[in-house]
C-alpha cells in the first residue's frame, strides 16, 4: 500500500497537470466575438488592438511550447545588447545569486556561531538585527546604485542582503540550542573550546544552518527577478521586462516556468544538503 502512493500521487499530479494545460488550451483558443471595452490607460500601456484582444493575444500552451524548444536549442545566441539568449540570461542571474549569497554565508555562518554561543553578543546585535531584518532589500538598492555605482554589483549586494538574515538566525539558534547534555559531556572530556565548536556544536546546528541557507536561497532566487527589472542589463528579470517591452507574453510564460525550474533545483540541492548532515538517533 505504501509503495503505491508515489505511484498515485505521480499520476494524480499528471492529471492535474493535464487538466489544467487543457483549460488554458481551451480559453486561449475561445473568440470572444466581439471587442472589449479597454481601460484607456491599459490601451495607451499596451496598444488599442493588444487591448481589446485583437493583437498579441495570451499564448497557448503550444506556442508556449514551441518557444522553450526556440530557447532551449539555441540558448546562448547573441544579436545586439538586448537581444541575447535566455541561457546567457539565466547564467547572468545565478552567478549574481551565487557571489551574493556565497558572501552572505562567509558572513552569517560565523557571526551566528559567535552570537548562538554568546548570550552577551546576542542581547547588544539582537536590536540591530530586528530592525534590518523587516527592511525589503530592494530598498537598498538605490544606495547600492549611488555608492557602489554598478549595476551588476549592486545586484550582488542586494541578493548578500536578503540572504544574510535567515543564514544568522538559523545558524544562532541552531547553536544555541544544542543538547546541554552533548555539551557536559565535552567538559567531562575536558575538550577545548575550538575543538567543543567543531565536533560538537557544528555537527549539531548542521541541520538548522542548512535549513538557513534553503531559506535564502529561495529568497534570493526571488530578489534577483526583481532587482534586475530595476537595474537592466542582463539576467533573466530583465529579459522578462525586455519582452514585455516587446509584448511578448510567450516570451514572458517561459521565462516565468524556467524562473519556477531553476528555483525548484535550487532548492532541492540544498534539501539534500540538509538530509545528509541531518543526524539519525
Amino acid at each position: 500500500m505504501r509503495a503505491t502512493r508515489p505511484v498515485a500521487s505521480l499520476a494524480l499530479a499528471c492529471l492535474l497537470f493535464a487538466l489544467f494545460v487543457g483549460a488554458w488550451q481551451l480559453s486561449s483558443s475561445t473568440g470572444l466575438g466581439t471587442a472589449a471595452v479597454a481601460d484607456p490607460e491599459y490601451a495607451a500601456l499596451v496598444g488599442a488592438a493588444a487591448a481589446t484582444g485583437g493583437q498579441t493575444p495570451f499564448p497557448s500552451p503550444i506556442e508556449v511550447a514551441a518557444r522553450i524548444w526556440e530557447h532551449i536549442t539555441d540558448p546562448f545566441y547573441v544579436r545586439g545588447t538586448n537581444d541575447q539568449g535566455i541561457g546567457i540570461q539565466l547564467a547572468c542571474s545565478l552567478a549574481r545569486v551565487l557571489a551574493g549569497f556565497t558572501l552572505a554565508a562567509l558572513l552569517a555562518i560565523p557571526l551566528g556561531f559567535l552570537i548562538g554561543m554568546s548570550p552577551l553578543l546576542y542581547g547588544a546585535l539582537n536590536p540591530f538585527i530586528q530592525v534590518l531584518r523587516p527592511i525589503s532589500p530592494l530598498a537598498w538598492m538605490p544606495l547600492a546604485l549611488y555608492t557602489i555605482r554598478d549595476s551588476s554589483v549592486s545586484s550582488i549586494f542586494v541578493i548578500f542582503i536578503c540572504s544574510v538574515w535567515p543564514m544568522l538566525l538559523n545558524t544562532a539558534f541552531g547553536v544555541a540550542t544544542v543538547r546541554k547534555e552533548w555539551l557536559n559531556v565535552a567538559r567531562t572530556l575536558e575538550c577545548s573550546a575550538l575543538r567543543t565548536a567543531f565536533r560538537v556544536i557544528l555537527p549539531a546546528a548542521a541541520p538548522t544552518i542548512m535549513t538557513g541557507m534553503r531559506i535564502s536561497i529561495g529568497i534570493a532566487w526571488l530578489v534577483i527577478v526583481a532587482a534586475e527589472m530595476l537595474v537592466g542589463g542582463t539576467g533573466i528579470g530583465y529579459f522578462v521586462w525586455n519582452q514585455w517591452n516587446n509584448l511578448s507574453l510567450a516570451d514572458i510564460v517561459t521565462a516565468i516556468l524556467l524562473i519556477g525550474v531553476i528555483g525548484m533545483v535550487l532548492d532541492q540541492i540544498l534539501a539534500m544538503a540538509t538530509r545528509a548532515v541531518a543526524y539519525q538517533e
